[in-house]
């Protein structure tokens, strides 16, 4: 599991150098080399997902079709940002993230082709955006991470916006540099407004404690640093699967109630307009939401939710039916627009 230490926000905003862009793009990649059926050729596969197991989903790729699949692993923001400065002479064939703001900020740059229809039939409507340029394949709902013998659940917040007020200040933790908590303040700002997220920031500012990454917040709770910590849910189940060493103090509040704290973050996927192997590419974004690759995503030990039509999530997680997440256009969470939100709350 990856620790999101680096400030992937500066990247959101264009605002960091090529060189530091061009970091990520050489110095980690990884090749699927099961099978070697077809003579496709190799894809390039800019991986913002966990590694791990995006490893197994390109795997089970290469088995079904002998398409072999070259990795380039980094982070969200960065590696978008990377494609747009490339342009046309970026070697990337497929584009996947952990959230889906740096989808948006290809997208915005023209990036990505229209997805094949029958692969954006694959998932309910809500998981790609209206233009079809891009479609989901996981998602990973926002929490409250909560150590058990400091708070009771009548004293749980209702909202997540209740983080703001003067009672929890020195009581929470964020991981405000990291592209996740960035992408749940986006559905704040599309939920709630401009006017509102940025109030809600400021409140943010004076009463959290910021740790590096989803995991040092969920550690802080486990061992009574902060009372509660907003995160995604995998990491809690994750540990629970494992030993539980860092989350057996604490429990998880899921908001619920269409609150912007029950937003579901969506993973996207989608083919580059400048890829030279369309056909393949294609196939490859089909393979991640489609059927056989939900089967690997629920078997693996990630613990995020497959969003395929008729996919069965690992029976440890809430149910996905059951976590009421507010409705978000995906198109509109502007990770630019939130860089610059938390940089005016010196969040960032």
């Amino acid at each position: 599991m990856r620790i999101r230490g680096r400030s992937a926000s500066l990247v959101a905003g264009g605002l960091t150098t090529v060189l530091a862009l061009s970091a990520c793009g050489s110095g980690s990649g990884s090749s699927s080399q099961a099978g070697s059926g077809g003579d496709g050729g190799t894809l390039t596969l800019y991986n913002a997902q966990h590694e791990d197991l995006m490893k197994l989903m390109v795997d089970g790729f290469t088995r079904r079709t002998g398409i072999k699949v070259n990795m380039r692993n980094g982070e969200d923001f960065e590696l978008a940002n990377q494609i747009v400065q490339e342009g046309k002479a970026s070697p990337a064939d497929v584009f996947v993230t952990e959230n889906s703001p740096a989808m948006t900020l290809v997208d915005g740059a023209k990036g990505f082709t229209k997805v094949d229809p029958t692969t954006l039939a694959q998932v309910p409507p809500q998981f790609a955006p209206k233009d079809g340029d891009w479609v989901g394949f996981a998602a990973r709902s926002t929490v409250l991470a909560y150590n058990k013998t400091q708070l009771k659940p009548a004293q749980l917040p209702t909202t997540i916006l209740d983080l703001a007020k003067p009672e929890w200040k020195g009581k929470i933790g964020i991981a405000s540099a990291g592209a996740d908590f960035q992408a749940i303040v986006s559905a704040v700002v599309a939920v709630e407004g401009e006017a509102k997220a940025a109030e809600w920031l400021k409140g943010l500012k004076a009463n959290a404690k910021i740790y590096r990454g989803n995991n040092a917040v969920m550690q802080a709770v486990n061992n009574g640093e902060i009372q509660a910590g907003v995160i995604y849910h995998y990491y809690w189940y994750k540990d629970q699967a494992e030993s539980g060493e860092n989350s057996n103090n604490t429990s998880l509040h899921f908001f619920g109630n269409q609150d912007a704290g029950a937003f579901l973050s969506v993973s996207g996927a989608g083919v580059l307009a400048t890829s030279k192997h369309q056909k393949q590419a294609q196939q490859l974004v089909k393979f991640l939401n489609g059927a056989e690759g939900q089967k690997i995503l629920a078997d693996s030990a990630a613990m995020e939710y497959p969003i395929g039509k008729g996919a069965a999530a690992n029976k440890a997680l809430k149910p996905l039916s059951e976590l009421e997440p507010p409705t978000v256009e995906l198109s509109t969470l502007n990770g630019s627009k939130v860089v610059e939100l938390m940089q005016q709350a010196g969040l960032l």
